[in-house]
């Protein structure tokens, strides 16, 4: 043999035998999974599904976030501060707010008088014609109507009058994010929560169980799903002025991952999704390929439930790392698969079986002394 064919084989011989500790794969194997997961230094816990376990992950309910620490008990029908007041004053027999005044005798005028629009300055005024400044602020438009009332009589004919809001830039709550109108939609009594805030910015867009309510106040921030502000009365909030109302969407996904028809992040559709429906979408295990007998899924689970399980496993701050396994071989895997339900960020993962990975290692054996065979023959030729 020459030399040529004689390097080529040793280098062969080398790739073959570091091919055996770095073949390709889609994943961690089933073994290296479970010997990871019995570590001491074991950052996450593998539970084998079956019914039971099942019943008890659905049995604890879910504890979403809410919006009633939020609940603004405040009243919104008092003037502030930058507010725009609109007075009318009757003055039955009376001239003083009259166009041009009156001469003595003159009986006056029975119409009203609308007074230009007056704004609340920074301590609480208005100046009012006649009688100077006078204190609204933090009173009702009714109790702003006998405030103003007191200050003209002695100068006006039995004074009646009438304050109205007619304009305000803090009497109003910002709405923004996944709605049909988004902007600043004005404070209403009577209609002030947070579903009559939402609807009059031309309600929701998109799919209701992908949207999340975040509600800020000052410092306050607080979110909850909208399908609970819907369902729940409690989480209609009063809202308070100057809230920031935020619709975010955050779409309900998981990922596949393994020897399954299709690696991809699939989109959730409503409602209760399960294992066989997340299974189903991806194509299914490839039949040629995948180890039946651990059908995974990561999940970031929620302390109680990890805790209703027995499971001790070292908590973060997204949840206790927990990879759930099912035996798809046995014939009730597949009715435990139809109850267990996939949650958004879950990742389903089907590892190879040990007789696929032989294969391709074989497979790749016989690649490479088809070209040690190759070189050797015309290393051959070129000798004779």
């Amino acid at each position: 043999m020459s030399s040529l064919p004689r390097i080529v084989l040793v280098s062969t011989v080398a790739a073959v035998t570091s091919a055996c500790q770095s073949l390709p794969r889609d994943g961690p194997s089933n073994r290296a999974i479970i010997s990871q997961a019995n570590s001491p230094n074991a950052t996450y816990a593998v539970f084998d599904l079956d019914y039971a376990s099942v019943a008890i992950i659905k049995s604890v309910p879910t504890q979403l976030e809410s919006l009633v620490q939020a609940d603004n008990p405040a009243r919104i029908d008092l003037i502030q501060v930058g507010d725009a007041l609109g007075v009318t004053v009757f003055e039955p027999g009376g001239s003083l707010f009259s166009a041009g005044g009156a001469s003595a005798g003159d009986e006056g005028s029975d119409e009203p008088t609308m007074l230009p629009a007056l704004q609340v300055d920074s301590e609480g005024y208005i100046s009012l014609p006649f009688a100077g400044r006078v204190r609204v602020a933090g009173s009702t438009a009714t109790e702003a109507s006998s405030i103003v009332r007191r200050a003209l009589v002695g100068r006006a004919v039995n004074p009646q009058v009438i304050v109205t809001l007619v304009g305000s830039g803090a009497n109003a709550i910002n709405v923004v994010g996944a709605v049909g109108a988004p902007g600043r939609q004005p404070m209403v009594v009577g209609a002030n929560r947070l579903i009559d805030v939402i609807s009059a910015a031309g309600g929701p867009t998109g799919i209701v169980e992908n949207l999340q309510v975040v509600v800020s106040r000052g410092e306050m921030r607080a979110s909850a799903p909208l399908t609970k502000v819907l369902a729940d009365s409690r989480e209609n909030i009063k809202l308070a002025r100057g809230d920031q109302v935020y619709l975010m969407t955050t779409p309900r996904r998981f990922s596949s991952f393994g020897a399954l028809g299709r690696i991809t992040l699939n989109e959730m559709p409503t409602g209760e999704y399960t294992l066989t429906n997340a299974l189903s979408s991806v194509g299914g295990l490839d039949d040629s390929a995948s180890n039946a007998r651990g059908v995974m899924v990561f999940r970031f689970e929620r302390p109680e439930v990890a805790r209703a399980l027995g499971v001790a496993g070292p908590a973060t701050p997204r949840g206790v790392p927990m990879v759930y396994r099912l035996d798809l071989t046995r014939a009730d895997g597949y009715f435990i698969a139809n109850d267990f339900v996939v949650e958004p960020n879950d990742v389903v993962y089907v590892p190879r079986a040990t007789s696929a990975e032989l294969r391709k290692f074989f497979e790749f054996v016989q690649t490479i002394t088809r070209v040690v065979y190759d070189v050797t023959v015309t290393g051959a030729l070129n000798i004779n």
